[in-house]
């Protein structure tokens, strides 16, 4: 399913943020924005989620305005997952992922068989189906987020929008959580678009980057495109060496800062 952003302009409390976004993110890809913080890539992210309005331009969902579909039928295309999320403590992981089927359920009946289906496909798909009874106060940061990641996926949708979904984990959860989410795009061939701050990170997992900056989109392409020394200096001020990575995946590392010209010893 294919996901367009036209001319799209938001902001909050009258205060511009997005200016004129225009954006392309095609069926089966993981696109990442990027960006310094501020710039509006989380209020992009929440704009085409619908949890605000635009206050001008559009987003488009295979060609349908996203912010004039019926709420449940939107939900069973595209899943957002916020940066920050809440649920109660003494929920088990089943039972938060039950939730996800929420648009899909008639009335105010149970789960049918299909539902209790797709719940356990995707817990085993995450690796959760043997933690299924754990309490979500007794998780892990990367079992809770692979959790809230089921949920999200027990939606069945086409489209995932995630919010720095590595947030305060670990390098190793982290690059867990990247390799679930590499794995359901190749799977499910689900069109992805997120927010990641490690460009590294960023890079390994995406078919494209888009940098935001100054309320618009700077730059879109390949990370070869991207991770480049005059677009990180543009974007991030830093000065940065580039190196050839695994598969010719190109990672940075920061030497020195544009605005105080210093290096750290």
């Amino acid at each position: 399913m294919k996901l367009e952003i036209r001319d799209l302009c938001a902001g909050y409390s009258g205060k511009r943020v997005l200016d004129s976004i225009s954006l392309l993110v095609e069926k089966g890809e993981i696109l990442t924005l990027i960006g310094p913080n501020g710039c509006g890539k989380s209020t992009l992210l929440k704009t085409i989620g619908r949890i605000l309005r635009p206050q001008s331009g559009c987003v488009l969902l295979d060609g349908k305005a996203v912010h004039s579909m019926n709420t449940a039928a939107l939900a069973k295309q595209m899943a957002l997952l916020p940066q920050t999320h809440s649920a109660p403590e003494d929920l088990t992981i089943e039972q938060l992922v039950r939730y996800g089927r929420f648009p899909h359920r008639k009335g105010f009946g149970g789960l049918c068989p299909h539902d209790c289906e797709v719940v356990e496909n995707v817990l085993a798909m995450t690796r959760l189906d043997v933690l299924r009874n754990r309490l979500l106060s007794t998780l892990s940061g990367g079992e809770r987020q692979r959790a809230w990641i089921a949920m999200t996926l027990a939606q069945e949708p086409e489209v995932l929008l995630l919010d720095e979904p590595t947030t305060f984990l670990d390098v190793c959860c982290q690059f867990e959580v990247l390799e679930l989410i590499r794995m359901l795009n190749r799977k499910l061939n689900l069109t992805i678009l997120m927010v990641l701050h490690d460009l590294n990170l960023a890079a390994r997992c995406s078919h494209r980057l888009a940098a935001v900056k100054d309320s618009r989109i700077r730059y879109c392409g390949t990370p070869a495109e991207i991770i480049r020394p005059e677009v990180l200096e543009d974007v991030f001020e830093i000065k940065a060496e580039i190196i050839d990575g695994p598969d010719h995946i190109p990672c940075f590392i920061p030497v020195a800062s544009c605005k105080t010209g210093g290096t750290v010893k």
